[in-house]
């Protein structure tokens, strides 16, 4: 239970990593068992890449 390397883990110790894991697990449980209506892949990527189209607009106003 001493401290990870930062090369392998972003985490500075097991006990971190294990809480990390864990909580991951229980998000990842929740959401299997939601009933919450599905999004197609192609949806998310659509709304993700005009969220970053956004951004990246916004950013060349500012350098402008």
């Amino acid at each position: 239970m001493g401290k990870l390397d930062p090369i392998y883990s972003e985490f500075e110790t097991d006990e971190e990593a294990e809480a990390h894991d864990k909580w991951f697990r229980a998000q990842v449980e929740a959401a299997l068992a939601s009933n919450k209506p599905r999004i197609p892949h192609a949806e998310v990527m659509a709304r993700a890449e005009a969220i970053i189209e956004k951004h990246r607009r916004a950013q060349a106003k500012l350098g402008s």
